[in-house]
């Protein structure tokens, strides 16, 4: 499994999670809608069984086995949609219906790479 993380969000996600009161791992998620759509996700969250942990730009990403097949080779990357206007994003070859994806709480991405 191939998931990539851009250095702006990975900046992003490392101050984000200066805040967080307990786990700074950070989970990401996908999963096909009723209608074929992907929908992403992201939260911060501690391991469980069976997850996959991906270190990239010097984060711990947690993957679960549901979301593995779908995030394999996409990228998250933190863009300015708008001037002024930052979100996450999810770029995912998987995701032929968009031309990119959006994240659950607002965000977004492109692409920078880890395994």
């Amino acid at each position: 499994m191939m998931f990539r993380v851009t250095p702006a969000a990975a900046t992003q996600i490392l101050s984000a999670a200066q805040t967080q009161p307990e786990s700074t791992t950070l989970r990401v998620a996908a999963k096909l809608d009723d209608d074929g759509e992907l929908t992403y996700g992201m939260g911060f969250d501690e391991e469980r069984e069976n997850d996959r942990v991906v270190e990239c730009e010097g984060l711990q990403l947690l993957i679960s086995p549901r979301s593995q097949e779908l995030l394999d080779e996409a990228t998250l990357d933190f863009v300015e949609l708008r001037p002024g206007e930052y979100q996450f994003i999810f770029i995912n070859p998987m995701d032929s219906a968009r031309h990119s994806g959006q994240c659950a709480g607002g965000g977004g991405s492109c692409g920078g790479g880890c395994a």
